[in-house]
Order: C-alpha cells, then sequence, then structure tokens
C-alpha cells in the first residue's frame, strides 16, 4: 500500500502533477469531442453536395 501512496504523492510534486494530468485530459477530450463534431458536419455536407450531383439538370 506504501507504493500506491508513493507513487501518488509523485515524489511530492502530487500539487502539480495531477493538475496538470486532469488538464490534459479535459484537452484531450475536448479536441475528441470538436473533431467528432467537424466530423459529422462534413459528412452532412458531403452528403447535401452529393445529393445535388445527382439530380437531373434541365
Amino acid at each position: 500500500m506504501e507504493a500506491v501512496s508513493t507513487f501518488l504523492d509523485m515524489g511530492g510534486y502530487a500539487a502539480t502533477v495531477w493538475p496538470a494530468y486532469g488538464v490534459t485530459a479535459v484537452i484531450l477530450v475536448g479536441l475528441l469531442v470538436a473533431s467528432l463534431r467537424a466530423l459529422s458536419r462534413r459528412k452532412a455536407e458531403l452528403a447535401a453536395l452529393e445529393s445535388q450531383m445527382e439530380r437531373p439538370r434541365r
């Protein structure tokens, strides 16, 4: 159990290390969400463009 508490203490730098990990995780999740939303928008845009091209021109 002492090994776990030593790890969590991060050699006395836990107050800096753990928030840095937290901020990094939040940023990565935010980037993932933004990327997935952009992908969804681009797919919808592509589908709209493809449907316009399929219509016969007069």
